[in-house]
């Protein structure tokens, strides 16, 4: 059984999607409704904008979901999914793939997510923070006893936690991880504190939007972020959508969650290999592979 899994925000790279827009006269309409849906010229940033311009979180969010929705639509009969997953803003793109929302409201969801955690970030200074070579329970201590906010926000993969929260907290909780023993504690170059209690405004925000947004059951079950289990539930899948934003995202567990799923292997979509690199950190021999062009 294959599982696709869908990149989110940092896999964005200068000149993505070029070779999606040559490639059918579909996937060049499907651009021209994202140009349009979005109020400016998504398709011309990431050709050619530079890697400043795609790292404004307005454009990042956006343009990774294309790509993602967009790959996944030119592979046809070879999207075969038996279970899907997406980091963070990837699982918007999971959900579009697998039939659970209609690329239009996708598009609109993302942006308007997009905006909100934007909007979220220029409220108070905040910050991210990778943690290397630690438990994930060492560092849910360090971040509990650390005075403001810090939280554990992404476990990636065994070893690689990132925490998020409050740039003075961050600051503290880094020295302590770094004498606790984290061969890195290193805080990161974004623009706030995502999946943190920091992002409440924007989650207020995005359920508004989500609430009125039409869901339908995917065609495969979706290992959601929040929780590491599979839903096919739409008013689940909503929750779940909607408490992404303040929740951490649980890729380690729902790596794990998809091979107990019966996944035998696990195909990318999307720009970059960063997943693909995930998985190899739980099991080297387990195939891993991109999605190509048909």
């Amino acid at each position: 059984m294959k599982a696709f899994v869908f990149p989110g925000q940092g896999a964005q790279f200068s000149g993505m999607g070029q070779d999606l827009y040559n490639h059918s006269a579909a996937i060049k309409g499907r651009f021209q409704q994202a140009n349009d849906l979005l109020g400016f010229d998504i398709a011309q940033t990431m050709f050619t904008g530079s890697a400043e311009d795609l790292k404004q979180t307005s454009v990042t969010q956006p343009a990774i979901f294309l790509h993602s929705v967009l790959l996944a639509e030119s592979l046809g009969s070879k999207f075969d999914p038996g279970v899907v997953a997406g980091h963070s803003l990837g699982e918007f793109s999971a959900l579009v793939a697998a039939g659970a929302l209609s690329f239009e409201d996708g598009l609109q969801l993302v942006s308007e997510r997009a905006q909100a955690m934007q909007a979220a970030c220029d409220e108070a200074p905040s910050t991210m923070a990778a943690v290397l070579g630690l438990e994930d329970q060492v560092v849910e201590e360090i971040c509990a006893d650390t005075p403001g906010i810090v939280v554990a926000a992404n476990y990636n993969c065994p070893g690689q936690l990132v925490i998020s929260g409050e740039v003075s907290a961050i600051e503290s909780a880094c020295a302590a991880l770094t004498e606790a023993g984290a061969r890195r504690a290193l805080i990161l170059p974004v623009g706030g504190a995502f999946h943190s209690p920091l992002m409440e405004s924007a989650r207020e925000r995005l359920a508004n939007a989500i609430a009125s947004a039409p869901f339908q059951a995917p065609q495969c079950p979706v290992v959601q972020n929040v929780h590491a289990q599979p839903e096919t539930d739409p008013s689940k899948i909503r929750e779940n959508l909607i408490a992404q934003l303040t929740a951490p995202v649980r890729w380690t567990q729902s790596m794990h969650r998809m091979v107990e799923l019966g996944a035998t292997e696990v195909v990318e979509v999307g720009p970059g290999k960063v997943l693909q690199g995930l998985f190899k950190k739980v099991d080297r021999s387990f195939p891993v592979s991109s999605a190509g062009l048909e």
